[in-house]
């Protein structure tokens, strides 16, 4: 019988920014799962349901790091991903990642080429308004750097800006499938794990962008 090594250690991230839940696990050792399901308005009651069925066979003490997109994104939905990830980070006194949901767009894009383009990300956001961020991946693969952080601006004043950017970019348009990139959410906390990060639970904190329409 085969002597029981020290135990695998496994990463989980969550995307719940759109009305799709998606789940990504990793050991970044050659095991890694991923799925997204359209859950709709039933994302808040179904959340630990399906997390408690997707991390079998693995058990909460095999994670040592949790990630979230912490938005922009839809407002619920982001207050739900946030609000799980820091439950679960508290109980497991393990550190979470709140990873921006355009940064993850734009590391899926940078993980496809091998070109190191500036990549410009837009999303719709409320009232006419658009979501907006610049980064630039880094030359060794080890993250992306935000020339222009997440912010949310008229469609008019991202044209101006973009028009005088003094660098030669690619325009990515987030829109639809953003549960998909829970894997890239995943990918850029491992780097920020590798770094040294270990952010307290208490640190994860949504990014709205804009506050809902108060009654």
């Amino acid at each position: 019988m085969q002597a029981k090594t020290a135990t695998k250690k496994y990463a989980l991230s969550l995307h719940t920014t759109t009305p799709e839940l998606g789940i990504a696990i990793s050991n970044f050792a050659g095991e890694t799962r991923s799925q997204v399901w359209n859950l709709g308005r039933d994302l808040s009651s179904l959340i630990h349901q399906y997390l408690i069925e997707f991390i079998k066979p693995q058990t909460w003490t095999d994670f040592s790091l949790i990630a979230v997109a912490k938005g922009p994104g839809g407002f619920t939905g982001t207050r739900i991903g946030v609000v799980t990830a820091r439950t679960l980070g508290q109980q497991l006194n393990i550190p979470v990642f709140a990873i921006s949901t355009l940064a993850a767009v734009a590391w899926s894009q940078a993980s496809k080429s091998q070109n190191q383009r500036t990549l410009a990300v837009e999303m719709p956001g409320q009232r006419g308004q658009i979501f907006a961020a610049i980064y630039q991946p880094m030359a060794d693969g080890s993250g992306l750097i935000p020339l222009l952080p997440d912010t949310v601006m008229t469609p008019e004043v991202w044209q101006e800006t973009l028009a005088n950017w003094n660098t030669s970019y690619e325009l990515i348009q987030a829109q639809s499938g953003l549960a998909a990139t829970v894997t890239s959410i995943l990918e850029l906390a491992e780097l920020d794990w590798q770094q040294g990060k270990s952010p307290n639970w208490s640190e994860a904190l949504p990014y709205y962008g804009q506050h809902p329409v108060e009654v």
